[in-house]
């Protein structure tokens, strides 16, 4: 700490008189800025110093914006805030003109020596995107599969507005966009593609935890029926993120910590009823994909931008529930009983978190101290999740069985079949694996069919789950290839009789193959 406590003064000073922009992409030198000046810095006061940077920027909510005047503050907008201010109890009064508001201002941050802040200008200012430009700003897109698969005019949309207008506009154009059916089994209730709360709660988010030293808009995508995606302008802190390659894979996990780039405009929001609470938006986040109402979400962290994904659908959907049941023999031995639905969606958040990590997406950190410890405890006493010893002793991240993660049985099935193995085609050869994995791991109550099998393997390429004539064609085709192995004796039926002697379709793997008399490649 001694650099930083010897420097503040100078890094203070530098980003005080930088534009916002070079503050945001500068890093120092990482040369000690005392007398001396050539003693190398570690790694540990290089980061100290990206944390205080990220200090000195979110004051950057309360800057005075270059050129605007008092009067471009706009009474009418000002007495909403305190409209809403006062929704609880009276607080301010409601105010005249801007002269009789100057204090109020003040107290506000919303001007500083009688000019508006930035602060100021998102809250009630006019004319905010000639004077604060992308600030203020959110870019909205709908991404169809072609450019000719548009039905609707309002597809792309630029907003541009107030900080408040702005998270109405965005929500509206989402809600626009998104599938919105009905949950019958709730008496008919409207049921989004992705939860209201969820949506808000996102924009939420980007807009109060922006880095507003930088003049890139907020960007919203929606890919129909895929996911949705909102973008904004900065980093998550150091001690937020946790990326380490360890011999158990890939950890790419954010954690979740009570940190505000913009803490008087994020206590604003709350005043208007519009920020998701006391530090509770990851945890929130985590929480609708928990409650299974949304797919597991995800950031990718690009230079000086956090994308967060949501994928449509379910964290327990029908590939989770088609991995399990390949394991599901497995499983009941090792937990002594079928696993609940809970424990089922928190093991497919574990699942599809490691798979998102491996191709460098980060999800968020699951902790203890939320209303899922239980859960999280009963499937680490199962062994059917484990801490990876590698991860932090403070947050550790959970991982899955590394047998339920087995898809591929190569090795077995080359002693068994020999050279007949290597000339399969791939896609016999993988229907083998699968039917080999149910074999070892799955129920034997439940059985290996083509149907079974097919679904499986369908899934768990991350089809639509939605029936469709894909889904029935690749299931004929599979049919197909359990005919052709079993009458070339690579499976055969578990009651030991062939289909003509009325062997029920239950099939295993022929651990007693003979080599055909005439060789061929299926």
């Amino acid at each position: 700490m001694d650099f930083i406590e010897k420097n503040l003064g100078i890094i203070a000073w530098c980003i005080q008189n930088q534009t916002y922009q070079e503050v945001e992409t500068e890093r120092f030198e990482v040369k000690d800025l005392s007398a001396s000046g050539n003693n190398e810095l570690s790694a540990r006061e290089i980061e100290e110093y990206e944390e205080l940077k990220l200090e000195q920027i979110s004051s950057q909510e309360l800057s005075a914006v270059k050129g605007a005047g008092i009067d471009l503050i706009n009474i009418d907008k000002l007495n909403d805030y305190i409209l809403r201010l006062n929704k609880r109890q009276k607080i301010e009064s409601i105010k005249a003109d801007v002269p009789s508001a100057l204090s109020f201002l003040e107290r506000k941050s919303f001007t500083r020596n009688g000019v508006p802040t930035l602060l100021g200008m998102l809250v009630c200012g006019d004319y905010v995107a000639d004077y604060i430009q992308g600030k203020c700003d959110v870019n909205c897109t709908v991404d169809f599969p072609s450019p000719n698969a548009a039905a609707l005019a309002d597809d792309k949309q630029r907003y541009q507005d107030n900080i408040i207008p702005l998270i109405e506009q965005g929500f509206s154009f989402i809600w626009r966009h998104i599938s919105v059916g009905l949950a019958y089994a709730n008496g008919g209730t409207a049921a989004p593609e992705y939860p209201e709360d969820l949506i808000r709660e996102m924009l939420n988010n980007a807009l109060a935890h922006r880095n507003y030293a930088s003049s890139r808009p907020v960007m919203i995508r929606i890919k129909p029926h895929q996911h949705l995606m909102v973008q904004n302008p900065g980093k998550f802190a150091h001690s937020q993120i946790l990326h380490i390659d360890t011999a158990a894979g890939k950890i790419r996990r954010i954690i979740r910590k009570q940190i505000s780039r913009n803490p008087k405009l994020t206590n604003l929001l709350y005043s208007f009823d519009r920020f998701e609470g006391a530090g509770n938006g990851l945890a929130s986040v985590v929480n609708a994909c928990l409650e299974n109402k949304i797919d597991v979400p995800y950031y990718t962290l690009l230079d000086g931008e956090i994308r967060l994904f949501v994928p449509k659908g379910k964290v327990l959907d029908e590939e989770m529930e088609s991995w399990m049941g390949g394991f599901s023999g497995y499983i009941q031995r090792k937990a002594g009983r079928e696993l609940t639905n809970d424990e089922k969606i928190m093991l497919s958040f574990v699942y599809k978190s490691e798979k998102l990590n491996r191709v460098e997406s980060y999800t968020i950190l699951l902790t203890m101290d939320n209303n899922h410890k239980a859960v999280i405890a009963t499937l680490e006493e199962k062994a059917l999740i484990f801490k990876n010893p590698e991860s932090p002793d403070l947050y550790p991240v959970y991982q899955a069985d590394r047998t339920l993660l087995q898809t591929e049985f190569s090795e077995e099935l080359k002693q068994l079949f020999g050279a007949e193995w290597e000339k399969l085609k791939p896609d016999y050869a993988q229907v083998l694996n699968a039917v080999y994995g149910h074999n070892a791991y799955g129920d034997v109550r439940e059985g290996v069919s083509a149907n079974r099998i097919g679904a499986y393997l369908f899934f768990m390429k991350g089809q639509n789950s939605q029936p469709s004539s894909d889904y029935e064609n690749y299931k004929r085709n599979i049919r197909n290839i359990f005919n052709r192995l079993e009458d070339k004796g690579f499976i055969v039926r578990r009651d030991g009789k062939t289909k003509k002697e009325g062997g029920k379709p239950d099939f295993i793997i022929n651990e007693h193959y003979q080599e055909p008399q005439s060789l061929f490649s299926l």
